[in-house]
């Protein structure tokens, strides 16, 4: 199963945006998976294991695709730390917003005041703030500047935000 799934699905080389904070815990979730993952994982087929005939245990078979499953897992996130580079804030326009900005918005129908920072998929986090630069409104505010109005489609309608603050 494991062979078929990595000559069935090529890995990807392309390059991946990470902050510092995303990346290590990207790299805090691998190590995680690979001492404290696989130790629970041969505890389990361990268990399952002497529970008797491994031809008609399910539990050992259940646990044997929870391994294989546990894999493949590491084998993406290894994949994508090979392809993972920090970026450098230092080098990026302060006056647009970019992935990184952080941004204070006005919901200029409702007057509220909304604080987003824009991140890569991986690491958005709504409920921390932190929105994809490819949803909506991640998308909407891409290179504006500080009192442009934008208006942006989501789900529910259309939204006009004016932009307040662009922080790093």
């Amino acid at each position: 199963m494991l062979e078929r799934f990595f000559f069935s699905h090529p890995v990807m080389s392309e390059i991946k945006y990470f902050t510092r904070e995303g990346l290590e815990n990207l790299k805090n979730q691998l190590n995680d998976l690979k001492t404290a993952g696989r130790k629970s994982m041969a505890r389990q087929l361990a268990e399952a294991r002497d529970k008797g005939d491994l031809s008609e245990n399910a539990e050992y078979d259940a646990a044997k695709e929870a391994q294989q499953h546990l894999e493949i897992k590491i084998a993406q996130l290894e994949s994508t730390l090979g392809s993972a580079r920090v970026m450098d804030v230092s080098l990026m326009d302060h006056t647009r917003v970019q992935i990184l900005s952080s941004v204070r918005i006005r919901d200029v129908r409702k007057d509220a005041i909304i604080d987003y920072q824009l991140v890569t998929e991986a690491e958005a986090d709504f409920k921390a703030g932190k929105i994809s630069v490819s949803s909506p409104i991640g998308k909407g505010l891409l290179g504006r500047v500080i009192g442009e109005r934008v208006r942006v489609t989501v789900p529910a309608g259309v939204i006009e935000f004016e932009i307040i603050e662009i922080t790093y």
